[in-house]
């Protein structure tokens, strides 16, 4: 009777330690990769092309830029200064300490879906967390989050009821897979000054620590997540397993519990991850059943339609199939035969004081020839505009809004519902295209666009052949429908101008040459022609 008692006491231990999942929604869709590839990219996304993404939380309270949570526990660092100067040591003042820094004093959702609807998005993104591992909802899984703590919103639910409103499809961002490894700078301590060798607080705090404190009652490691051994740089170990210290079952599930949570709740038509591929593969499957779970939740509250998005970065050909590929700060130099998605920032991903006053920020011309680029090559932009910890963005950022809001006032036709034409665009700049790097990264690298660089979209009989500069001499020579190129046969009776209406034009051996207006032009940016 003994022996038993013990052995029954040894597994409700053990099982006290088994993280239970949440369950999983059944249907069509199997958590394998063919099963997934029966995924079809639905239509409303390939018509929307633009999205907007506030990619916003705690880090952006020091407007410090991005990884703020990880940089400021690299002693010397931008970060690490700017943490001293504002808060103090991080053996003293870690970021459990920022969230409660953060109050989102002046947010008003609906103001900014509003405007970022008038600006031309089809779809609005939120982040729900970062690699800095707090939810920004009131999670069930995850006591660090935006209703106990900080300014104690619901951020994600907010958010969406402004998406809801204002007839915008509605995302959510994952980062939080990788807290595991992207914490592990807050393990370390100084290794000069004043404060050489003690801890930074990650490393030694704990919840007894919190007594008569704000954070009393919470425990930071469930925020920092480092009760195990060092990886290494981050950099060398971004993919799974590539040197990585390999996460637990615990921390697995608890990630799917987190995400399902939120899909169950807010039910995202679009779900971002941060993640090479999916999250935690090729080490562990998760990634994949939080994406069938998806799929199939997705399909039965659509009467069996199915509607749902789903982003990884990194994809090989088979997971293209299955989920839709997320280029980084990128643009891939050739037009592709899937839908896909560029995501990119006016600035830092987290909101930097240094790109208001240095002026970093993305120009509107700068925004709006990615989009172009982007949309004539099957793809879509999603736009992070940055947003201080207080909930606003600034005065720069509300003038480029505006300018894109202008261009897309007179060409948005030649953007939203298009589809790629038989090529994609020419000029110089589709002649020395600059490759991807990784994830993307090729932003900035490319040559200037001309008056010869000209990209492509139609829809139905309509072409439309967006100019990226505006000639000298006001005349376009578009040599892809040249007579006897193949690529257009249907014959030119009408060209018009977005924004100043019909241009003669006349075809020629070099292809179809456009006189353009003398005088004011539809917009400084770039402009369109219309042919029939």
């Amino acid at each position: 009777m003994k022996k038993q008692l013990i052995l029954l006491a040894l597994l409700a231990s053990g099982s006290a330690c088994l993280a239970q999942r949440e369950s999983a929604e059944t249907g069509k869709f199997e958590p394998t990769w063919e099963s997934l590839s029966q995924y079809k990219v639905p239509e409303w996304f390939r018509d929307a092309k633009f999205g907007i993404w506030a990619h916003w939380g705690p880090q952006c309270e020091p407007e410090a830029g991005d990884w703020y949570g990880k940089a400021m526990y690299e002693e010397g660092g931008n970060a690490y200064k700017r943490h001293m100067e504002l808060y103090g040591h991080p053996s003293e003042f870690g970021f459990k300490d920022v969230i409660n820094e953060w109050k989102a004093e002046n947010w008003d959702p609906d103001r900014l879906v509003s405007l970022y609807k008038r600006v031309g998005a089809q779809y609005f993104f939120a982040m729900g967390n970062h690699h800095d591992n707090m939810d920004l909802w009131d999670s069930k899984y995850q006591a660090w989050n935006s209703v106990n703590m900080g300014p104690k919103r619901d951020i994600l639910a907010e958010w969406e009821k402004a998406a809801r409103k204002y007839d915008l499809p509605f995302g959510v961002s994952i980062h939080s897979s990788h807290a595991w490894t992207w914490y592990e700078t807050s393990q370390g301590a100084d290794k000069t000054g004043p404060y050489a060798g003690i801890p930074y607080d990650a490393r030694v705090v704990t919840k007894e620590d919190g007594k008569g404190k704000w954070w009393e009652g919470y425990d930071p490691q469930e925020l920092y997540v480092q009760n195990h051994s060092l990886s290494g740089h981050i950099w060398n170990v971004w993919d799974w397993p590539q040197g990585t210290s390999v996460p637990t079952q615990k921390y697995y599930d608890n990630f799917f519990n987190r995400t399902v949570d939120m899909i169950n709740r807010y039910n995202p038509d679009l779900v971002y991850f941060d993640d090479s591929v999916l999250p935690f593969w090729p080490i562990n499957d998760t990634g994949l059943d939080v994406v069938s779970h998806y799929y199939n939740r997705n399909m039965r509250l659509n009467g069996g339609r199915l509607d749902a998005v789903v982003f990884g970065k990194k994809l090989q050909p088979e997971h293209k199939k299955a989920i839709v590929w997320d280029v980084e700060k990128g643009v891939p130099p050739t037009g592709q035969p899937e839908a896909w998605q560029t995501c990119t920032c006016l600035g830092n991903w987290h909101y930097d004081r240094s790109c208001y006053v240095d002026n970093w920020y993305k120009s509107a011309q700068t925004v709006v020839h990615m989009l172009i680029d982007i949309v004539s090559k099957n793809g879509n932009m999603l736009l992070s505009v940055p947003i201080k910890g207080d909930g606003t963005i600034d005065d720069k950022e509300e003038k480029i809004l505006e300018d894109i809001a202008a261009w897309m006032d007179i060409n948005k036709e030649a953007i939203f519902g298009t589809r790629p034409w038989a090529v994609f665009g020419e000029g110089p700049s589709t002649e020395n295209a600059a490759p991807l790097d990784g994830p993307g990264f090729n932003e900035g690298k490319n040559v200037p666009y001309t008056p010869s660089d000209i990209r492509f979209v139609k829809k139905g009989d309509i072409i439309y052949a967006h100019v990226l500069a505006w000639p000298d001499n006001n005349e376009v020579i578009i040599k892809s429908l040249a007579p006897g190129n193949g690529l257009h046969t249907a014959g030119i009776k009408r060209v018009e101008l977005l924004g100043a209406g019909k241009v003669s034009h006349k075809l020629s051996a070099d292809g179809l040459v456009v006189k353009l207006p003398r005088g004011k032009r539809p917009n400084d940016i770039s402009f369109v022609l219309k042919i029939s």
